[in-house]
């Protein structure tokens, strides 16, 4: 039985995460579906974006320290190879050119956060908790996480949660801007699908420019941003988005980008 399924809806595809025994651990079959996902969404004209969601009531527990416990038997470039693996999974979500949501039942832990941090959107159930305890199993963060939580949070707060393990509730992480929306329980899915609808009414192409831009807004320098910013303006204003744009502004009527993605 696979522990991942993509669920095609036709501008958006849902990558579900079905190891909910082991609370959304990462498996093999979801580093195969998400990467899937990844890269369909990027080629196909009509998908606007990814929803990654998970069966059970949470929605990632990060690396299953069963398997990590075997893991002391392999050479250290074995290891590096491994954690190589779920690395190139982040980078996949962030390099991305269609917007990917994460839709937190429940919590996120260890590499789980890290995989909700690295999407554009993160949506969180209102008693939902995150973790990043790797410590308490004497090993370090991964995943990105040690970059997206001095990115997002004070220093004093990520410190208490990588060096003590302590857990942060969703309710805390918003109001420090951390995550992008709060729901009632048992709405996050909901709650990600209307985010998902008003991604498919925008242009996907300006979309995945301001996505690049941002990313590399996080790590350049001013004038190199500059450039960049430059070059994607000059692109986008000869795009058949910009003119379905533009005119639906001076004829002051609602643009129809969707119907540009059905011509491709």
């Amino acid at each position: 039985m696979s522990m991942a399924r993509i669920e095609d809806l036709g501008d958006r595809l849902v990558v579900w995460n079905l190891n909910a025994a082991r609370r959304g651990a990462l498996t093999p079959d979801y580093y195969a579906a998400l990467q899937e996902a990844i890269m369909t969404a990027a080629y196909t004209p009509r998908i606007a974006c990814v929803v990654l969601a998970s069966e059970g009531g949470f929605f990632c527990a990060g690396g299953d320290l069963g398997v990590l416990a075997t893991r002391a038997a392999q050479t250290e470039a074995e290891r590096r190879g491994n954690i190589d693996r779920l690395h190139d999974l982040i980078r996949a979500v962030i390099g991305c050119p269609k917007p990917v949501i994460a839709a937190v039942e429940g919590g996120a832990a260890g590499a789980g956060l890290s995989l909700a941090l690295a999407c554009d959107f993160t949506i969180a159930a209102e008693n939902a908790r995150f973790t990043a305890a790797y410590v308490k199993a004497g090993l370090v963060p991964d995943a990105g996480l040690t970059h997206f939580l001095t990115a997002l949070l004070p220093r004093a707060l990520a410190r208490r949660m990588v060096l003590l393990g302590e857990p942060i509730a969703a309710e805390r992480l918003h109001g420090l801007g951390a995550l992008s929306e709060l729901a009632p329980e048992g709405e996050v899915f909901e709650r990600a699908m209307a985010l998902a609808d008003r991604l498919a009414q925008g242009p996907t192409v300006a979309q995945g420019e301001i996505k690049a831009l941002m990313n590399g807004a996080a790590t350049g320098d001013f004038f190199s941003q500059l450039d960049a910013e430059r070059d994607a303006m000059a692109r986008a204003q000869g795009t058949a988005e910009a003119a379905e744009g533009i005119g639906a502004f001076l004829e002051k009527r609602s643009p129809d980008f969707a119907k540009l993605r059905e011509r491709t």
